[in-house]
């Protein structure tokens, strides 16, 4: 650049729709993120804005009600066109008398928020360019304000929940993570009663850490012995100590508030995402399972140790180096222990078939975590008597 010529910093058209929304954020009360939506859309030439959310059951897609956005029934996830941009997250333009109707995946951190739409007269490249810019700054809005208010809890609530299951919710961590080189989805069911099931990771570095523990009993119980079982990993995962030791502070931390005869069965896992090798311990936990090349390869069945609270014996550390792209698939028994209306147990052989027919679809973790929970649910009857919780990893390379 010649001397003493500076660059322009006059804003564009897109840098003032996306510093509308920057502006705003802020101090923006979460009830008021309809009328700012419908602004920016507006400015840019669309009409009939529409955030749809997720439902905890994860068969919906809900309109977030605001002043400016449009309304509407719910719609479902599986037959829907805002249902394959939410599935597959990417966007979907649908043709329409009055224009195109363009749906766009509400991403944060791969994570799916939900859905925006919106109708333009037509769309080209600059348009899905700014489309795909503000619906990201709209995710991360929804995201941020969703902790101040019960407005989109209550958008998302298809049904009554019970109490154990409003603990479990409030523990987890965003039901899915994609980044270059790892990939976690989980899903709880049944999502409105679940009690003692719950899971927890965090990519810390280059290191995944990866936990999935069911509390015996139901209810209110066993959400609360739930609740000091994932409090006591995350606070020994955040001292930096091993997974022998992860294990001793939890069993403790159990056994010193419940006693004896309470115990919780967990598993323990950490992923090095630069080689893929992977390490865990077992305890009382159901065998993880590992897709490679979208089929079943094998039951990962380790030495186990005796569940949390019960005082086990320094547990073995098993050890696995993934091959880019294997998935470790993580399930309580309450997946496979179920009883089908015949009366017949469920079981592992049943788990594999559909993992193996879900994975040939060759969609992302997301999307197969999802629609195996539902198949897996199907299977079932449509009801479950225990809690059936689900966790995949990928290994991406």
């Amino acid at each position: 650049m010649t001397a003493g010529r500076r660059a322009d910093r006059s804003e564009s058209f897109g840098e003032a729709l996306l510093g509308e929304i920057l502006d705003s954020a802020h101090e923006l009360p979460p009830h008021l993120i309809g009328p700012l939506i419908a602004d920016v859309v507006d400015r840019l030439g669309g009409r009939r804005p529409q955030v749809l959310l997720q439902d905890y059951g994860q068969l919906l897609l809900v309109p977030l009600p605001g002043e400016g956005l449009t309304g509407g029934e719910p719609q479902v996830i599986d037959d829907s066109e805002a249902g394959r941009c939410f599935l597959d997250a990417v966007p979907v333009e649908v043709p329409r008398e009055d224009g195109v109707r363009v749906h766009l995946p509400l991403l944060d951190g791969g994570d799916q928020v939900g859905v925006m739409v919106v109708t333009l007269d037509s769309v080209d490249d600059h348009d899905r360019r700014l489309l795909l810019r503000i619906s990201g700054l709209v995710a991360d809005l929804l995201v941020t304000k969703h902790g101040y208010s019960d407005l989109f809890f209550g958008v998302r609530r298809g049904e009554a929940m019970s109490v154990a299951a409003e603990i479990q919710w409030s523990l987890l961590p965003p039901l899915a993570m994609i980044m270059p080189r790892v990939a976690v989805a989980g899903i709880l069911e049944p999502a409105y009663d679940v009690g003692g099931d719950s899971f927890d990771y965090a990519l810390n570095d280059d290191v995944l850490h990866v936990a999935m523990i069911d509390a015996m009993g139901h209810g209110l119980d066993a959400a609360t012995m739930a609740t000091v079982a994932i409090g006591a990993y995350r606070h020994a995962r955040r001292a930096g100590i091993g997974l022998p030791e992860i294990y001793d502070f939890m069993d403790r931390a159990v056994a010193e508030q419940f006693g004896p005869e309470h115990f919780v069965t967990a598993q323990m896992m950490q992923l090095d995402t630069t080689t893929g090798r992977a390490q865990w311990i077992n305890a009382g936990h159901p065998s993880p399972i590992l897709v490679r090349d979208h089929r079943v390869a094998q039951r990962l069945v380790a030495p186990t140790t005796l569940p949390v609270g019960l005082g086990g014996s320094v547990p073995r550390i098993s050890e696995l180096g993934l091959v880019r792209g294997d998935r470790v698939l993580c399930f309580t028994d309450g997946v496979v222990e179920e009883h089908k209306s015949g009366g017949e147990e469920f079981g592992e052989d049943q788990l594999i078939d559909c993992v193996n027919q879900l994975e040939r679809t060759g969609r992302g973790i997301r999307a197969v975590t999802r629609s195996l929970s539902h198949t897996l649910k199907q299977a079932r009857g449509g009801r479950t008597s225990d809690d059936a919780t689900l966790l995949m990893v990928e290994w991406r390379g």
